[in-house]
C-alpha cells in the first residue's frame, strides 16, 4: 500500500488542487516565479478526498497533540477543514483571521479561547509559514497555548522550517512537496527531467529563474 503522503499527492494532482507548470510558471502575489500552484479548497468539492483529509488530520492530532482542547483553523483556506476536524474530535472550534474584522468587535479570533487552553492549529497549506505563525501568535496573545500545527500540504521551504523551529511550534503535514514530486513522476504528470527543476525551485523560491526566462 502506498504511503499516505503519496496517496494524497496523487489525489491533489488528479483534481488539479495542485497544478505543475515548470515550463510556464505561475507568478505569485509576492512576485515569485513558481512552477506550482496549490488550491486545497478544491478538495471540499470531492467528498472522498475531503473525508480522507479530515481523517488524516484528525489522526495526526490524536497521535501527536492529544492534549489539545481547542481546534483553530487559519482563515480562509482552513476554516472548513478545521471545523470538520473539530467535529470529528468533538472539540471546540475557532478560526483566526488574517486581519481583525473591520467592524463590530473587530475580532481577530472568531470563537472563544479561554486563557491556558491547549490549542492545535489546522492549516491547508504552508509556504513561507508567515501567515501560519501569525495565527499562532494571535492565539498565544489571546492566552491560548499552541501545542502544535497540522496541515494538508507543505512546500518544505528551508526558511519555513527554520521559522517554525524558532517559534517553537511543531508542524506535521499529511503530504509534502517531495512526496508530490515523486507522485507526479510516477503517474506521468511530469517528466523525470522536470523533477530537478522543481527541486531547484524549492531550495530558493525567491530567486528561482525559469529555464525559459534565462537569456
Amino acid at each position: 500500500m502506498k504511503q499516505i503522503d503519496i496517496q494524497l499527492a496523487e489525489k491533489l494532482l488528479h483534481i488539479s488542487a495542485i497544478k505543475l507548470q515548470p515550463d510556464n510558471p505561475f507568478v505569485w502575489a509576492s512576485g515569485w516565479n513558481s512552477p506550482i500552484y496549490t488550491d486545497n479548497r478544491k478538495t471540499l468539492s470531492y467528498p472522498e478526498i475531503r473525508n480522507f483529509i479530515k481523517v488524516e488530520l484528525s489522526r495526526l492530532i490524536m497521535e501527536n497533540f492529544g492534549t489539545a482542547e481547542v481546534v483553530a483553523g487559519v482563515a480562509t483556506g482552513a476554516i472548513a477543514q478545521g471545523a470538520l476536524v473539530a467535529d470529528t474530535l468533538s472539540l471546540p472550534f475557532v478560526y483566526v483571521r488574517s486581519t481583525p474584522k473591520d467592524h463590530g468587535l473587530e475580532n481577530l479570533i472568531e470563537g472563544n479561547i479561554k486563557p491556558g487552553q491547549k490549542v492545535v492549529i489546522v492549516e491547508d497549506l504552508v509556504s513561507t509559514g508567515k501567515s501560519s505563525l501569525k495565527a499562532a501568535q494571535a492565539i498565544r496573545e489571546a492566552g491560548g497555548e499552541v501545542v502544535g500545527m497540522v496541515a494538508i500540504f507543505t512546500y518544505e521551504f528551508p526558511a519555513a522550517e527554520e521559522a517554525f523551529s524558532n517559534a517553537g511550534i511543531r508542524l506535521l503535514t499529511i503530504s509534502n512537496y517531495s512526496a508530490m514530486i515523486k507522485a507526479a513522476v510516477e503517474t506521468g504528470y511530469i517528466k523525470e527531467t522536470d523533477a530537478a527543476t522543481l527541486q531547484q525551485w524549492r531550495k530558493d523560491p525567491a530567486n528561482w529563474i525559469p529555464n525559459n526566462k534565462i537569456d
